[in-house]
């Protein structure tokens, strides 16, 4: 009798990679003294950073805001969006905070600043992948070589290398890179392994990878569009996916694990952590969204998309 299942294409026959076991994850950020999400809602979000709060927009924030006018009214600094007048927003400054201003993290002390692009220098809802990547550094067995690419001003290159690594730290702006020289000096960390460089991320990977280097860990942090020192153009949706194949070849046959974030509204973080199954390598994939929680109305928050590739649990 003639077999009714039909055959396979030609395609279907050759032997796939293995593939990572996928998980899901919504970290949130536990207890930090140095930061608070106070409130959030109705397009804007009030942040206390050290001893100074912060008033500044947030166009997924759609719902009511939970705390009294009073406590939004106390903010030290509210930055107030582009006019028809304007390019750029503006910071509005209420009460006068010092400038700079510090925050402490474990071992690192960063430096806040008021920047035209409503930032202040720490995204703290990375905290989660701060002491996550700590703990993989820590329990590894070995010093680990670090790889921290679209690095900004340097937290998680800083406190990687005090829990042992040694980091290549990659970012495209000399601004950036000296605001991370001044966490590291105000940090008290001048002599832990890091190398700083002012690069464009895709140049500097593919110049390693002809030159034979490996990483124990890989981190990124792209943003959506960017430039490259040299006027290079970043863009996340047209680059990224190339960047990720990259990173792969310089993983170090024991790699430790490879972080990635996105903060593009247009993707999923299934779509960020599919990218990481293209490294071929078997082991865990998480992939999922990092969340704060506000003090006021107790607003769950997701503020940036993420996946990380370990060998193991």
């Amino acid at each position: 009798m003639k077999n009714s299942m039909p055959e396979l294409p030609p395609h279907a026959a050759k032997q796939a990679p293995s593939r990572p076991q996928m998980r899901t994850a919504f970290p949130v950020l536990d207890s930090w003294p140095d930061y608070e999400l106070i409130d959030i809602g109705e397009r804007r979000k009030l942040e206390r950073f050290g001893a100074v709060v912060v008033d500044r927009p947030e166009p997924q924030a759609l719902w009511r805001k939970s705390a009294p006018a009073e406590v939004w009214a106390d903010a030290h600094m509210t930055f107030e969006e582009a006019s028809a007048e304007q390019e750029t927003g503006a910071w509005k400054i209420t009460r006068e905070p010092p400038r700079p201003w510090a925050m402490r993290f474990d071992k690192v002390t960063a430096l806040c600043r008021a920047s035209s692009f409503r930032h202040v220098g720490v995204f703290p809802e990375q905290a989660s992948h701060w002491r996550w990547a700590m703990r993989r550094i820590e329990t590894a067995g070995r010093p680990l070589q670090i790889l921290n690419l679209f690095g900004y001003t340097g937290i998680v290159s800083l406190l990687a290398a005090a829990a042992g690594a040694t980091v290549t730290h990659v970012d495209a702006s000399k601004k950036a890179i000296g605001w991370a020289r001044e966490n590291q000096a105000l940090s008290g960390l001048n002599d832990v392994p890091i190398r700083w460089i002012c690069d464009d991320a895709k140049a500097f990977v593919e110049r390693e990878i002809r030159r034979g280097r490996q990483y124990d860990a890989i981190i990124m942090d792209p943003p959506a569009y960017g430039r490259g020192p040299d006027g290079e153009v970043w863009s996340l949706f047209d680059d990224l996916a190339g960047l990720v194949n990259n990173c792969g070849k310089l993983l170090s046959p024991n790699a430790n694990f490879m972080l990635l974030s996105a903060y593009a509204l247009r993707l999923s973080f299934f779509s960020v952590g599919e990218m990481l199954v293209d490294l071929d390598r078997g082991g865990f994939i998480e992939s999922g969204e990092l969340m704060i929680k506000s003090t006021y109305g107790q607003r769950a928050f997701a503020t940036s998309l993420f996946a990380r590739w370990t060998p193991d649990e």
